[in-house]
């Protein structure tokens, strides 16, 4: 029997460390039994290994060899267990006087030994420091990623050729040591391009600062889009922590180089509205994270909300809730994050102008209460700030200049550090009782608050919320408790879905 060398499986987001262990046997020169529930990508690893070991002229064991992936009742998928395979491999006929206790191996390799790059190895990384391992092992371009765990030492090898010499103490690999310049980016002012909209602007700045779910209702060329694009500019950096949250998502989905330079900034995710649900929630085989989960820590847009199937737009209002979403399968149960802000926008009706003062609506009022109707009551009251925008006639555009002032960005800074001191937790996603708890008596605000909700007929979630974005508005203001003018600037934001 080898040494036993650790690697790591994934697991959604996370991964499990894996135990690899070789012996030789009688039987058939050159045969490689691989056992402990392997996928193709793995069955595939003997032949793999094996040309890469007499291509690098390293000894190969003439008897037959059996390879076990450790707990065997957990699935392993990909073809990162190369290189973890080879070592084992050669530990059955060299002497190493390694320390394989405390060190990760992962990587595929190519039919001539090179170590080539893998996706979802940030969960790996993470899953040695759990474990108290202290060095990995892994392909050159992989090490910038995996840097981004502090206490591990990261060793970027070429081949399989260069690691088993660096097992051997024969060369030298100096650990990755990442780029310490930071990231410049340039300031940009998200109101530059928008003529007028005062009223859609302070509502992003709300969304943006409380996490508040935001619902525009305009007809064509109004500049929703335009305005939901600005919201990115607006959202806080993200924490040291939540920049490690963000970038294990990307890893796992195979997009983290798109990402990899600014991964200080939230996310901002707009998929298209022929988007299947598995693209949106998660799933498919792995599974993977969708675009809600993309969208963690930061906003998810969808555009022309009622072309988005109903099942997908129904679908989200558990994720919503809850901040996470369970993906179930007949043999396991993943949990995803999804703490998202959801920016939508939508016409009045299917011609796009119901409503639009300088055009006349075509559409029929069976078929406007048809459109209106693919977005559900329960998923309308999960909208904190709705309201409409209208659309700008060219000799009003003409005579309005763009918007030079600068967004209110460190308001919305201050407001987001003022709440996550108070309660660990934006505004939109804190508890009631904790936000009250900080809520002095004001009768009036109270009163007001009561009487809108009895005369609108709100929900007891609409009045929960209403009370959530009156307290983030609080905050903008600099303002210790909520007073009726917070209310009634809260109560602007909700429209008649009757």
């Amino acid at each position: 029997m080898s040494e036993i060398i650790l690697t790591a499986a994934i697991s959604g987001l996370g991964a499990e460390i894996i135990q690899v262990e070789a012996t030789s046997a009688g039987g058939e020169f050159g045969q490689i039994a691989i056992v402990g529930l392997p996928d193709v990508a793995i069955s595939e690893a003997r032949e793999r290994v094996k040309s890469a070991l007499v291509n690098c002229g390293l000894p190969y064991p003439k008897r037959k060899l059996t390879v076990n992936l450790a707990p065997a009742h957990l699935k392993k998928r990909g073809s990162g267990y190369d290189l973890p395979i080879a070592v084992c491999i050669l530990c059955l006929s060299n002497r190493f006087k390694f320390d394989f206790e405390r060190s990760i191996f992962c990587g595929e390799l190519s039919l001539d030994g090179e170590v080539r790059p893998l996706r979802s190895v940030l969960p790996f990384i993470l899953a040695a420091k759990r474990a108290g391992l202290k060095t990995a092992y892994l392909a050159v371009s992989n090490a910038a990623e995996a840097a981004l765990v502090p206490g591990i030492e990261i060793i970027p090898v070429i081949n399989l050729k260069q690691t088993i010499a660096k097992l051997k103490g024969e060369i030298n690999i100096p650990a990755f040591k990442p780029e310490t310049t930071p990231v410049l980016m340039k300031s940009v002012n998200p109101w530059s391009h928008i003529k007028g909209q005062t009223q859609a602007k302070r509502a992003l700045t709300i969304a943006a600062a409380g996490g508040h779910n935001l619902l525009m209702i305009g007809p064509p060329g109004s500049g929703k889009s335009l305005l939901a694009n600005s919201l990115a500019a607006l959202l806080p950096d993200l924490s040291p922590q939540r920049q490690l949250e963000v970038a294990q998502i990307y890893s796992v989905a195979g997009e983290f180089d798109r990402v990899a330079k600014q991964l200080h900034r939230p996310p901002f995710r707009a998929p298209h509205h022929n988007a299947s649900l598995a693209s949106i929630l998660g799933g498919g085989r792995g599974p993977k994270p969708g675009e809600i989960t993309l969208a963690h820590r930061g906003a998810l847009f969808l555009d022309e909300l009622p072309e988005f199937s109903r099942v997908i737009i129904d679908a989200l209002r558990q994720p919503i809730e809850q901040g996470q979403i369970l993906i179930s399968r007949a043999d396991n149960h993943l949990h995803f994050p999804a703490d998202f802000l959801l920016l939508a926008a939508m016409n009045p009706c299917p011609c796009g102008y119901d409503g639009d003062d300088g055009r006349a609506c075509t559409c029929s009022q069976t078929s406007i209460q048809r459109y209106r109707q693919r977005i559900s009551g329960p998923i309308l009251d999960r909208f904190d700030l709705q309201l409409n925008v209208p659309r700008l006639l060219p000799s009003e555009l003409s005579s309005i200049a763009g918007d030079a002032q600068a967004p209110p960005l460190l308001a919305v800074e201050s407001a987001t550090k003022k709440q996550l001191r108070r309660q660990s937790h934006l505004n939109a996603r804190a508890p009631s009782v904790v936000l009250r708890f900080w809520q002095k008596d004001n009768k009036e605000a109270e009163s007001l608050a009561l009487q809108a909700a009895d005369s609108l007929k709100l929900s007891a979630r609409a009045y929960d919320r209403l009370f959530k974005v009156a307290r983030t508005i609080a905050d903008l203001d600099s303002e210790n408790n909520i007073l009726p003018r917070h209310i009634a600037e809260a109560l602007s934001y909700r429209l008649d879905n009757k």
